[in-house]
């Protein structure tokens, strides 16, 4: 039966009346996500962060009802004013945000110069604003008919990774129309990466006016159980650790042990690199070395001069600036340390801009 006869419109081009504009262009897309921000660092700005932060499923993997007691009754009613008193240490008075939301932001904005006009390159927070499904929807009307997510870990973990790919596919599903999207993977044993970590690390010894004896790359932990279950998390972290050392021609050492039991000629020639876990949470057990354990028996075995790098950090955040640039060095020196440094995460610097330009490209 022809389309004439059977009564149907033969141009290809006619629309149904009061037909709504399609949603889609032909634009492409670029997403940077990265973990999360409070608004502000008052309780309830860090109580709403939290809440959303912790009640993830993929973040905290335990009985339901009973973490809801723990989270809401004792979790949510302490911890607020904690971490609203950590992030005021380290928080941009300037643009009134966090480090993490004003380096992000200037990804975004450096990114989008790069790429030009053709793309549009928006960023997101996977806990906070702005929220993930509100930028996608802006991307959409912006004429995105393909989006390329980038989650900025470089190792995955459910918890980080995984769970950006929940949010895409739970946007997706109510999407009549659906553009094409592609979430960028891992980016752990990249080479612009790994040398572009390394090479941050010998700019800062330079600028130091010491030699440390060790350099402690310190990456975000995970319950040791996640990784028993499946989680590939440990096994990236520990290969970016040894690529990165073999890139600087350092030893790689898994426990302060083997550091202790290294030759001093040896580490003269060259610091030992330390692959540590920082930010545990709770009782259950985590990946190890710990960060703050392992800065304080180098410290007591006479390892006296200790510079930290973050490498599964993007960007600085509470956990870098705050946790490791501050904690980290009072509890090295209260062990008997000396000399304490931080090596800046990639950020926006040309290094990182690099690394993030390789990896969309």
């Amino acid at each position: 039966m022809s389309r004439k006869s059977a009564g149907m419109n033969p141009s290809f081009d006619a629309k149904p009346q009061n037909h709504p504009k399609p949603p889609h262009g032909t634009k492409q897309g670029v997403l940077l996500v990265n973990l999360g921000t409070p608004d502000a660092t008052d309780y309830w700005s860090m109580r709403r962060y939290l809440k959303e932060f912790l009640s993830d499923r993929r973040v905290i993997d335990v009985n339901r009802v009973v973490w809801w007691f723990v989270l809401n009754v004792i979790i949510l009613t302490k911890r607020p004013f904690s971490s609203g008193h950590a992030y005021a240490k380290i928080w941009d008075r300037k643009r009134d945000a966090s480090p993490l939301r004003v380096i992000t932001e200037d990804q975004a904005a450096k990114l989008q110069k790069a790429l030009g006009k053709e793309a549009v390159v928006r960023f997101a927070m996977r806990y906070g604003k702005p929220a993930m499904k509100e930028v996608l929807d802006e991307m959409m009307r912006a004429g995105c008919a393909r989006i390329k997510v980038v989650p900025l870990y470089p190792q995955y973990a459910g918890a980080t990774v995984g769970t950006v790919v929940d949010v895409v596919a739970d946007w997706l599903k109510v999407q009549k129309w659906q553009p094409a999207v592609e979430v960028v993977p891992p980016y752990y044993d990249d080479k612009v990466y790994v040398r572009a970590v390394a090479e941050s690390i010998k700019a800062q010894v330079k600028k130091l006016g010491w030699v440390p004896e060790v350099v402690v790359a310190s990456f975000h932990g995970l319950p040791l159980r996640y990784c028993l279950e499946g989680d590939v998390y440990y096994c990236h972290s520990h290969k970016t650790a040894r690529l990165v050392a073999e890139e600087l021609g350092w030893v790689f050492a898994r426990t302060t042990e083997e550091i202790r039991n290294q030759k001093s000629e040896v580490r003269k020639k060259a610091p030992a690199l330390l692959l540590t876990f920082q930010s545990r949470f709770g009782r259950e057990e985590w990946l190890q070395p710990y960060t703050d354990k392992a800065l304080e028996e180098l410290a007591r075995a006479g390892l006296k001069k200790v510079m930290v790098v973050c490498p599964g950090f993007a960007a600085d955040c509470v956990e870098t600036l705050e946790e490791i640039g501050i904690q980290g060095k009072e509890t090295f020196r209260a062990a008997g340390g000396t000399h304490y440094a931080l090596v800046p995460c990639l950020n926006d610097s040309k290094r990182g801009m690099d690394v993030i330009e390789k990896i969309v490209k």
